[in-house]
């Protein structure tokens, strides 16, 4: 009984001795720390400004954009023409009349006025002998040319329409790198198709267009363009028309990751050119320019490198006349900088012969500003205007081909000279009535398609003029452009 006590005691004391061994540790070792959490913390994203949740909503410029931007159908006539194919045989006489292939090709275009006015590409329609506008709606028209530019790649047209949807100008001065923009057309025949992407770059030159004339300042985006999609929209969120989609960069012929548009600046200036002048009124500043980068800098001792590069002026050019000299620096054009020849292209081709630009140089390390007149490639400030197709050209005049010219010479094109004076024509050899039908393979059916494949040949280039004499024979004729 005794032991029982002492078993039980001894159980007492244990416990109460490992309860104040648990209080004393609590009362003399720090207590761990506890954390409520009242609100959820927003994470922020390194890709995402703080306060951006969401893309942006690309519906309102889809839906404006789509009805006006149009399908482009053509239809030409390729080959043809008196030959063999043979140029031994030919040399001695032996020729015989091809018939022409029929070759159709599409692409897009936008609509600018209520009237019917549309823009396109060049490239779209160019040599094309029929060109159908397909609206988004599906009503079908016959569309006139009213004028090309092959220096900028831009064309305008014009159906018999009234009230359409059509498209504003927005600045493209006014895009901002990343800035998300849409590409509406018909890639692959497949209409009313849109892309979106983002303003990759601005004042792109990527070298496509090998005339001596020629603007290339192109707005750069990753929005997807196919074949097909040449001549339709860039437009902003708005759907505002920024630019004109002409081309991408690939090496299989379809989209790769780059596209390229027109930007709306040179747009607007050719396509009011052509529509009161007939003629792009192309503003020359008489220089020869280069890029500055890091070797130029070097090679001529500059100290920084920015502007672009005065390699040489025209003799008797705006620059020379207004006191810019080779080795200068352009920094700006009217108060806006450049920093690239396509920059300054951009800038200058918005004007016009007998605009004023004030350029801004830098010659020696001093800064120095000029009033520069522009002039036309003819060295003046007037207007140029349009052929039509009855004038002169190249020393001869010419008129349109009548039905019973083409029928007694079995021809189903060409113009005709009515007289030649001195000039290439006459020191080739034409004759007065010779009628000519192709002119380096491509089809001549009015006075503008043949000054218009002279001038895209080029300087230093020869000329094959093909067709049949009065008398009906074939004949042929080369000459080189100056």
């Amino acid at each position: 009984m005794k032991n029982n006590r002492n078993f039980v005691l001894t159980f007492i004391l244990v416990i109460s001795g490992a309860f104040i061994a648990v209080l004393v540790y609590a009362s003399f070792f720090q207590k761990p720390k506890v954390i409520t959490i009242t609100e959820k913390q927003p994470v922020q994203y390194a890709s995402l400004p703080q306060g951006v949740t969401s893309l942006p909503d690309l519906t309102y410029a889809a839906e404006k954009t789509i009805h006006a931007v149009v399908h482009i159908k053509t239809q030409s006539e390729r080959g043809g023409g008196w030959s063999t194919g043979n140029p031994l045989l030919e040399f001695f006489g032996y020729r015989y009349r091809q018939e022409p292939q029929i070759a159709q090709g599409f692409g897009s275009g936008v609509i600018i006025s209520s009237d019917g006015y549309i823009v396109t590409n060049n490239h779209v329609i160019e040599d094309a002998q029929k060109i159908k506008v397909v609206l988004n709606d599906k009503r079908e028209f016959d569309a006139k040319l009213v004028g090309t530019d092959p220096t900028t790649d831009v064309a305008l047209l014009k159906i018999d329409a009234r009230d359409l949807v059509f498209l504003s100008y927005r600045y493209s001065d006014n895009l901002k790198l990343g800035e998300w923009v849409l590409a509406v057309g018909n890639p692959f025949n497949l209409t009313s198709t849109v892309t979106a992407g983002i303003v990759s770059a601005k004042a792109r030159n990527i070298g496509i267009n090998d005339n001596n004339l020629s603007i290339e300042s192109f707005i750069q985006t990753d929005a997807a363009v196919n074949p097909g999609n040449s001549g339709g929209a860039l437009v902003n969120q708005l759907g505002e028309l920024v630019g004109v989609n002409t081309a991408i960069a690939s090496q299989t012929g379809t989209y790769a990751g780059y596209s390229f548009a027109i930007p709306a600046t040179i747009v607007k200036k050719v396509v009011g050119d052509l529509k009161e002048y007939g003629e792009v009124q192309r503003a020359l500043l008489g220089v020869e320019i280069s890029n500055v980068d890091a070797k130029l800098m070097e090679d001529k001792n500059l100290d920084k490198i920015e502007g672009v590069f005065v390699g040489g002026v025209t003799e008797n050019g705006a620059a020379r006349e207004a006191g810019i000299k080779e080795g200068d620096i352009i920094l700006s054009i009217n108060g806006k900088d450049v920093n690239s020849t396509a920059e300054l292209m951009e800038l200058v081709g918005q004007l016009r012969p007998g605009d004023k630009a004030i350029v801004d140089v830098k010659r020696n390390s001093a800064k120095k500003q000029f009033s520069v007149i522009l002039r036309n490639r003819h060295g003046d400030t007037k207007i140029v205007k349009g052929e039509e197709n009855t004038g002169t050209y190249l020393g001869a005049e010419f008129e349109p081909v009548t039905d019973k010219d083409k029928e007694n010479l079995e021809i189903g094109y060409g113009i005709k000279i009515t007289s030649i004076g001195n000039g290439k024509l006459k020191q080739a050899g034409v004759k007065e009535g010779f009628v000519i039908t192709d002119v380096n393979k491509r089809p001549i059916y009015t006075l503008n398609d043949f000054r218009k494949v002279i001038s895209n040949a080029g300087r230093g280039r020869g000329i094959l003029v093909e067709g049949v004499t009065a008398s009906g024979q074939p004949a042929y004729f080369v000459f080189g452009v100056d």
